[in-house]
């Protein structure tokens, strides 16, 4: 029941997320939204990896599941990273962001894809190719990191 609930849930997030830029008002809104999505994939994301990792049991719906959150919400964070949204709240994001700002794309565009692959991996049910997916994606997350990711939170 849940996940037929998540579907339009999902969809409809989406759809109001293209004209996102446009409804953060203030660099404090957007900044809160981008840390929000981040969190809750990173949640959904670390359920999926600790049954890779095996420090959990493996179960393939639960999986599925998790995979298809993430999947839902990976391109939402990246709606919030518009010019003057460096500041306003402590957030980690590094000044690269704005400065390569092709680099940074390409970063979360190759994140957004691995997700896919996350995705499409965990509705096989195939531990070993979610092990697989579950490696390029936290790959994908922390060459983000390392270039745009500051290790503290500014002010």
């Amino acid at each position: 029941m849940k996940h037929l609930l998540l579907a339009p849930v999902a969809a409809l997030a989406l759809l109001t997320s293209l004209p996102a830029a446009a409804q953060f008002q203030k660099p404090e809104d957007a900044i809160k939204y981008r840390q929000g999505a981040f969190t809750v994939m990173a949640s959904h994301f670390g359920r999926i990896a600790a049954m890779a990792q095996g420090k959990v049991p493996f179960d393939a719906k639960a999986a599925a599941f998790n995979a298809n959150i993430v999947n839902d919400l990976a391109a939402l964070p990246f709606t919030a990273f518009g010019e003057g949204t460096d500041k306003g709240l402590p957030n980690r994001a590094k000044p690269e962001i704005w400065k390569e700002a092709a680099k940074f794309k390409s970063a979360g565009d190759k994140m957004v894809a691995e997700i896919g692959k996350l995705d499409a991996a965990a509705k096989t049910g195939n531990l070993d190719a979610i092990k697989a997916a579950v490696g390029g994606v936290g790959q994908s997350c922390k060459a983000c990191h390392d270039d745009f990711r500051a290790e503290k939170y500014s002010n």
